[in-house]
This record gives C-alpha cells, sequence and structure tokens, in this order.
C-alpha cells in the first residue's frame, strides 16, 4: 500500500494460552451479506431505552471493563471493541480489549486500527471480570477461550446485530435490523456522551464498512450513509482503509485462490434447481503457501460471484481436520436455516456452521438442508 496507513497501527500478535477446542459454528460479520432474519432467531426488536439506561448504569459503575469479540475477528468485530475501548479509556476507565484465539493474531487487513495497545491476550482477562462487553458474537461459544470468564463476570454485556443470537448475557442491546454491531456502538457512544474523534471514527467506518460489503449489501439504508458521511466528517481517510480490507492481499492468498476456484463445483439441481457453487480450501494449502486462515475469510466473495447458482458454500479446513462452512444466497434461499440444521446459524443471505464430518458428507448435509425460502 502506497502512503500512510490510516491510523499507522501495526499488526499485532499476542501468544499465550490453549487453542480454542471446536469449530465455530457462526460466520463471521464480513461473511454476512445481507439484511433479514434467521428463522432461529429470538431477538426480534432492537434495545429500549431502558435497556440502554442499564448499560450505561453498569458502566458508569464499573472501575475497568474488559471487552471481547470473537474469535477469528473482522472488522465489525474488532472495529467495535476497540471503538469502545478508546471511548472509555478518554472517560478514565481501566479497559481492556481481547478475543480468545491463541495465538491471538489481528488480522493483517486491520492492522491500521487505532487502539490496539489497548490488547490483551486472553489469558491476562480477569477470571471473574467486574464488567464485560462482547461485541459482535452470536453465541457464547464464538468467544473461545473467553467464554469461560464472560459466564463468570458479575455482568455481561452483549451488543450484537445478528438475528441468530438467542439472547445471552445479563443486558442485551441486539438489535437484527441494523446493518453492523459498529451502528449500536455509535449509539451506545452518544449515549455516554463521548464524541466522535478520528480514531473512533475510523473503527467504526470500518466495521459498517465491511458488514454492508463497502455499502453494497441489502442491510444499506439512508441511515447507514448518514451514518458514513458523520464518520468521514473527522477527517478518515476511507480510500486507505478500503485499500486495506479489499484491494491488499498476499501473493500466497492468489495462490491458495487459484488452487480453491480449481477446485469448485457446480451443482445445478440443487437447493430445488436453483443451483449450488462449492468449494473447500485443506489446511495444507495455507501451510503450503504461508497463508493464515483469517485471510481467506474473503474467499467467498470470490466464488459467489457465479451467476448460475443461487447458494454458495465454502469449506475451510482447521487443523485439526474440522471444517469452517460459510455460505451466501442471492435471495430465493434461506442459507440461516441450512446452516441451522448443521448447528450454525447467521443471516438469511450469509450464514455459517462448523462440522467435524468429512467434506463429501458436510456438502450433502448442506445440501439436503437448502430449500426455497
Amino acid at each position: 500500500m502506497t502512503g500512510e496507513p490510516p491510523a499507522g497501527v501495526p499488526s499485532t500478535t499476542v501468544e499465550g494460552t490453549p487453542a480454542v477446542p471446536s469449530p465455530r459454528s457462526e460466520p463471521s460479520a464480513t461473511e454476512i451479506a445481507s439484511a433479514g432474519s434467521s428463522s432461529a432467531a429470538s431477538a426480534s426488536s432492537a434495545p429500549t431505552d431502558a435497556d440502554w439506561d442499564r448499560v450505561v448504569a453498569a458502566i458508569g459503575r464499573a472501575a475497568s471493563v474488559d471487552l471481547v469479540c470473537h474469535v477469528l475477528p473482522d472488522g465489525d468485530a474488532l472495529g467495535s471493541a476497540l471503538a469502545v475501548g478508546l471511548a472509555l479509556r478518554s472517560l478514565g476507565v481501566e479497559v481492556r480489549v481481547s478475543f480468545g484465539d491463541d495465538p491471538q493474531v489481528v488480522p493483517a487487513s486491520l492492522g491500521f486500527l487505532p487502539g490496539q495497545e489497548l490488547l490483551v491476550p486472553a489469558a491476562l482477562v480477569p477470571e471473574r471480570p467486574e464488567l464485560m462487553i462482547s461485541f459482535d458474537v452470536a453465541d457464547p461459544q464464538r468467544l473461545g477461550l473467553l467464554r469461560a470468564k464472560a459466564e463468570a463476570a458479575a455482568a455481561l454485556v452483549v451488543v450484537d446485530h445478528h438475528a441468530s443470537n438467542a439472547g445471552f448475557g445479563s443486558h442485551r442491546l441486539i438489535d437484527p435490523a441494523a446493518p453492523a454491531t459498529a451502528v449500536l456502538v455509535d449509539e451506545l457512544l452518544r449515549r455516554l456522551g463521548v464524541p466522535l474523534d478520528r480514531s473512533i471514527a475510523t473503527c467504526l467506518y470500518t466495521g459498517v464498512a465491511t458488514d454492508t460489503g463497502s455499502f453494497r449489501y441489502a442491510a444499506t439504508t439512508p441511515a447507514t450513509h448518514e451514518f458514513a458521511a458523520r464518520l468521514l466528517a473527522t477527517g478518515l481517510r476511507q480510500d486507505l482503509i478500503s485499500r486495506r480490507l479489499w484491494d491488499t492481499q498476499s501473493f500466497g492468498y492468489l495462490k491458495v485462490l487459484a488452487a480453491a476456484l480449481e477446485r469448485a463445483e457446480f451443482d445445478r439441481t440443487a437447493a430445488d434447481g436453483l443451483g449450488l457453487v462449492w468449494t473447500w480450501v485443506p489446511h495444507a494449502d495455507l501451510v503450503a503457501h504461508g497463508v493464515l486462515p483469517e485471510e481467506i475469510e474473503g474467499l467467498i466473495d470470490v466464488v459467489r460471484k457465479a451467476a448460475e447458482a443461487e447458494v454458495v458454500l465454502v469449506l475451510k479446513e482447521d487443523p485439526d481436520g474440522s471444517l469452517r462452512g460459510s455460505s451466501r444466497a442471492r435471495g430465493a434461499v434461506d442459507v440461516a436455516a441450512a446452516c441451522a440444521a448443521l448447528g450454525g446459524g447467521g443471516h438469511v443471505y450469509a450464514a455459517g456452521f462448523g462440522s467435524r464430518d468429512g467434506v463429501a458428507a458436510t456438502v450433502a448435509r448442506f445440501r439436503a438442508a437448502l430449500v426455497r425460502s
């Protein structure tokens, strides 16, 4: 990338605790391509003023706050956590930001995000936090190594926009209609009386831009653009942010992508004849080309360009042989329901799941679960 990075913060790697024991069953926010609610969702309405007031009061009482996001964090998850971290630090609150991976690696595409000096490894989060706030986490298992600490917290605030969120935690700010968790964070900061500065705005812009596919997905509304305009008014460099998020990849990634495209298959009879394109990425490919798992989260956005298919599925193999599935649909199939049948969830047009079956068996199960909306 030419020129200065948006915030000048390098990528961060922190090691120290055991690996996450099971494959994730929810998609990253980068995989969530549109609005719509899952048939499995129980969170169906926006937070009330009373909900917001309880969270603001809890923050006001806390001497220290732990801010956490899901494993393999994307722009919305990490951007939201860091934005609140910067805001609370400005209020004089002791704050830590973390996520439950080991090693704890910030994706290179997010290395510019401000506030990464607040990051600590999962092992340094207290065993019983006074107040923990989770961001973009639809299910506690996506907290990885931090799940037990979240469950032991004196108070746990859940800030999320996934329709599949069943409503865990002691305080919930969940709005499936929000295009990104960053939008909820913006409201939280407004109620805390923290003004937007360029660093906070950079984090929030990254969140809303990634979860709306650079404002291309159906979740994007006039209010989304108005939100983005307020963020741009702080002087952030959206051109440099966009370049890092979407237009910068390693050569190794290109080799992995090429192999995945060569491996792709088209099943025209799947989804009641609407068609399915699927492929998979063996862990050996990542090792061979020096590519990290988080680098291939956006691979599905290339595969989904196939015009012949309504549904796309990408399976990514983890070191233990388990699979993480990411799926997307154009509008005629509820992939959240299909993924729920495999133990996952997400949004109507973008969802994910984990599987310990082989590739062929997993694809067969997913195919069998596909039906027209």
